[in-house]
């Protein structure tokens, strides 16, 4: 099934028994995500996390080049709480889900993809694929779900290092920090990935939902808490001078210039 409602296509197949494949289609804006594909993929977890038939899920990027870019820059950064709770849903921020989810990193991921990547349970890494958080360069709230999920996953100076320098790591260094599970080469990541979800999914239905229902609740939970706070501390830096500068600059390919 593929879902054409923006510039972004999302198509959903079954791959394996139990097996639903759901890949973010946007390659010439490295499978960014438009504000309208957000709420296509708030809609596809949904009917997925819902159906009885799918038991494990595997996310990935269209093409080789990049996973998910995160949100599409060049669209409406305003962010009001209408906004907020599409994220939440779009990138499983702050709820509890049913169904594992199995990442197939075939490219970079940066931004929001790191963010939806913090929503999967387990992460299938090519070789050559870059990761990072570069937010704070364009004078932009990681609004995703990073600030509150990070630290929990990867430890506190990795999550700072990643979240304050907005640097670009490589596939092997997320691996050895935690990000990822494993690295593989480029052909081989679908193939894994699948076989990985339908191991899962040969599994009791009941007690692998059981499980990841009870640890993902805990981490909804958490993120719950600190909407609140998310929500003003990303007012407080689209209020601020720098963040037209830092938008612009990344429009302009440039340089940011803070003072």
């Amino acid at each position: 099934m593929c879902k054409q409602e923006s510039p972004v296509t999302l198509h959903v197949k079954e791959v394996a028994r139990h097996v639903a494949l759901l890949t973010i289609d946007n390659q010439p804006k490295r499978n960014a995500l438009s504000r309208a594909a957000m709420g296509d993929l708030a809609e596809a977890w949904e009917r997925l996390g819902a159906s009885d038939h799918c038991r494990c899920i595997v996310i990935t990027g269209a093409g080789d080049k990049a996973f998910c870019s995160g949100a599409d820059i060049g669209g409406d950064l305003s962010a009001p709480e209408e906004t907020a709770r599409l994220v939440d849903r779009a990138l499983l921020k702050a709820k509890a889900y049913p169904k594992p989810i199995v990442a197939a990193v075939n490219g970079d991921c940066a931004g929001g993809g790191v963010e939806l990547l913090l929503s999967t349970d387990i992460r299938l890494s090519a070789e050559h694929a870059r990761f990072g958080l570069p937010e704070v360069k364009w004078s932009i709230y990681p609004f995703g779900g990073a600030t509150v999920k990070l630290a929990q996953q990867i430890g506190y100076v990795h999550a700072m290092d990643l979240l304050l320098t907005g640097r670009l790591v490589t596939a092997e260094f997320a691996a050895r920090i935690g990000l990822v599970n494993c690295v593989l080469p480029a052909g081989d990541i679908l193939s894994a990935s699948i076989e990985t979800a339908s191991a899962i999914a040969a599994n009791s239905p009941s007690a692998v939902q059981a499980v990841k229902t009870q640890i993902s609740t805990g981490i909804a939970e958490y993120a719950a808490s600190r909407e609140h706070l998310e929500q003003k501390l990303g007012d407080r830096v689209r209020a601020s001078p720098h963040f037209a500068e830092g938008v612009a600059a990344f429009r302009e390919k440039r340089t940011p210039r803070y003072g």
